[in-house]
């Protein structure tokens, strides 16, 4: 037992006081928000997302000692945990509380890579003479105030690069603390390659058929056997099997998607159902693309017939936007063109190309209602984080 804080956990590793890149990743988040808020469910498997016809948006913990998986099929994932207790994702929620999180890793330091909604990337280096400790002690504290706090977990990996700080927070979920450090390259080699972020069943296959399974064989591979092996990637993906990663943590990155999708419980072909399920993705696609501090410069509307073929129509927007009225006027031509009897049963909506908060819904003199928008949207959004999503409702998503 720790004598300066009583946990009984404890993080022995030879360089724990030298390394500086962390990756901190929050436990079950969805299911984590919902068991905070409903601590009667602290024992019960729980699992967020749609209904039998939607997927699993997130799964805790006992749930997962059922096979239960994120993207799971519902259906499959009540037949393997028939006890678990079915949630709606409440976005304006968990945006709330991952604002609140990531508040607290700004305290830490400037040098902060939001990943997603629940994980990010942060770059110590140099905090030690800031704090009046080393990064790793300021972790294992950053963790506690999140618990004491927020009512919620995170795992962290610390390490020399972005690549081993995310496997070394993979390692002791939930509430992880681990560690990677000159040991790296002996853990990784006896992994299955699929152990790296990035290489799917097809990459995996292609490895296999040239009888490479494990990340030892690929640390083997010197850059012309991985060149002649794999192609122009191979050198890179050989350099990752050995742990090396020059990535650097840069919280000016832009964020790759924003979207939001939903399954429907039966078939839709009528226009006006589907603008309901629209515009209620459209307001998730503001709130996430609020969330982080990103707008949508255009616009990619997503359906999925019954018949499981996929369409996707895209438009540019004349000004970028976070706003939900933007975003579904734009999106309601698209799908109209799209409602000729066809019956659907997924829709979504996503934005790109994707920019800099600062750069939504600019005042423009011919729209004398634009500012009004923005903050009626502000407002809203102060009044859902504080009594929920269904605190404020539009007559356009009432049935």
């Amino acid at each position: 037992m720790c004598q300066a804080c009583g946990s009984r956990r404890r993080v022995v590793h030879p360089e724990l006081f030298r390394l500086t890149v962390a990756h901190i990743d929050a436990d079950a988040f969805y299911a984590s928000v919902e068991k905070r808020d409903r601590p009667e469910l602290a024992s019960r498997p729980v699992l967020v997302g749609g209904g039998t016809r939607g997927v699993v948006t997130a799964a805790c913990y006992i749930a997962r000692l059922h096979g239960v998986r994120s993207a799971m099929p519902m259906f499959k994932a009540l037949k393997a945990c028939p006890d678990a207790v079915v949630i709606r994702p409440d976005f304006a929620k968990y945006g709330a509380a991952a604002r609140a999180l990531r508040a607290l890793m700004q305290t830490l330091t400037p040098q902060l890579q939001v990943l997603s909604i629940d994980e990010a990337v942060l770059d110590l280096a140099g905090t030690e003479a800031l704090h009046g400790a080393p990064p790793a002690v300021m972790l294992a504290r950053l963790a506690q105030t999140v618990e004491r706090t927020q009512g919620i977990t995170v795992s962290i990996g610390l390490a020399r690069n972005r690549l081993l700080a995310k496997l070394a927070a993979g390692r002791d979920k939930p509430r992880g603390f681990a560690v990677l450090g000159a040991e790296a390259p002996l853990w990784l080699a006896d992994k299955p390659v699929r152990l790296l972020p990035g290489v799917g069943p097809a990459l995996e296959r292609r490895l296999a058929g040239r009888g490479l399974l494990t990340l030892g064989q690929l640390q083997g591979l010197n850059r012309a056997e991985a060149q002649a092996a794999l192609g122009d990637d191979g050198p890179a993906l050989a350099a990752r099997a050995r742990g090396e990663d020059t990535r650097l943590v840069d919280p000016a990155r832009e964020t790759k998607s924003i979207s939001a999708e939903t399954t429907f419980e039966t078939d839709l072909a009528d226009q006006a159902g589907l603008e309901r399920q629209l515009w209620r993705l459209c307001e998730k696609l503001g709130g996430r693309l609020r969330d982080a501090e990103c707008c949508a410069a255009g616009i990619v509307l997503k359906l999925k017939t019954a018949s499981f073929v996929s369409r996707t129509r895209s438009q540019r927007l004349a000004r970028p936007t976070v706003l939900p009225e933007r975003l579904f006027a734009q999106a309601r031509p698209l799908l109209a063109r799209e409602t000729d009897g066809t019956r659907f049963r997924l829709i979504g909506i996503g934005a790109a190309p994707i920019l800099p908060r600062a750069l939504a819904d600019p005042i423009d003199l011919a729209d004398p209602n634009g500012a009004r928008q923005v903050r009626k949207q502000d407002a809203i959004d102060a009044l859902r984080a504080r009594y929920g999503r269904d605190a404020i409702r539009r007559g356009r998503e009432l049935s």
